[in-house]
């Protein structure tokens, strides 16, 4: 959608990155939507954890044919880094502490956005930056909207908003969302920190979509096997379909990975959850707390009405 140059910002005296919407991308009415909501999304932020927006502005220029062509662009804070995806590509997966850490840097970054109204709807490895110096930097807030904004044009472009493999189950219906949605967004980017995989994989993006409607994901420790159980239990309670039985805030899903980090007991929810997980006889089903709400899709019937939302929302 963009590329990015290095520059210096000969008024203040420092180094910054300038993205710029593709060439390609110029007569995209829909890029360029997104391109600008990035900038008023990202410039409105200001936090550690988050990449920081000094300016944004348009350049006008001449094509190659004598045409004169708007390019938009965003002046951003240069970090030295490389994308969680790019590290994983390189290293394979997190030790479990560290991707707690990580996350818990996120999670950091996602509630002060949510407490302001914003919605990031794509947080994936390659949103991510670890930097040179170990910090967390969450970047791309390109689809970002405020909270009670609709999803409609996510299904009347017929483009998948947000990358397939950490949808959740709300985005992949094409129904309205809020910050929860970056949290089941969040418990994937974790599984996959700590698994070397995502929760979810399959063919296309509709095959995946379909599963993060429909079905159960597997334990992380089942791919990854020093996983602790209570690391295990955090997953799988941010991955919990209905979005009223996840994790509600940031602050909750940022509060248990510190207590299984420390090996305090887990929020109640949580507990719920494990109940559910590593002793289904003595609670709820373990299918019942991972699915959507009574009616909804789970694993039995993805194939069903459930499913069939997802395909409603990608191919509109």
């Amino acid at each position: 959608m963009a590329t990015v140059h290095e520059a210096h910002d000969v008024r203040l005296g420092r180094r910054v990155a300038i993205k710029m919407l593709h060439a390609g991308r110029l007569g995209d009415r829909t890029f360029q939507g997104r391109f600008r909501r990035e900038a008023q999304a990202a410039a409105s932020l200001n936090h550690p954890h988050i990449v920081a927006v000094f300016d944004s502005g348009e350049d006008i220029v001449t094509n190659s044919v004598g045409l004169q062509e708007v390019i938009p662009y965003i002046v951003m804070e240069r970090v030295q880094g490389h994308t969680l995806s790019q590290l994983m590509h390189d290293r394979g997966a997190f030790s479990a502490d560290e991707a707690m850490r990580i996350v818990m840097r996120v999670l950091s970054a996602l509630g002060y956005s949510h407490q302001r109204g914003i919605v990031h709807r794509d947080v994936k490895p390659g949103n991510v930056m670890l930097t040179d110096d170990g910090d967390v930097k969450v970047m791309d807030f390109g689809i970002a909207r405020g909270g009670g904004e609709s999803t409609a044009t996510m299904t009347q472009t017929q483009a998948v908003i947000g990358t397939a493999q950490y949808l959740s189950p709300e985005q992949a219906r094409g129904q309205d969302v809020d910050g929860r949605s970056d949290l089941y967004s969040a418990g994937c980017l974790l599984f996959e920190l700590v698994t070397g995989r995502p929760p979810f994989v399959g063919d296309s993006p509709l095959a995946i979509a379909y599963q993060h409607v429909g079905e159960d994901p597997s334990l992380p420790s089942s791919h990854e096997h020093s996983i602790p159980r209570a690391l295990d239990t955090v997953i799988m309670h941010a991955l919990v379909k209905d979005r009223d039985r996840r994790y509600q805030t940031a602050d909750e899903f940022r509060d248990d990975l510190e207590a299984a980090r420390v090996g305090r007991p887990l929020s109640p929810a949580a507990q719920a959850t494990a109940a559910a997980l590593f002793a289904p006889t003595e609670s709820i089903d373990r299918a019942d707390v991972l699915a959507g709400p009574p009616g909804g899709a789970t694993s039995a019937t993805a194939g069903g009405a459930g499913a069939a939302g997802a395909g409603g929302a990608l191919a509109g």
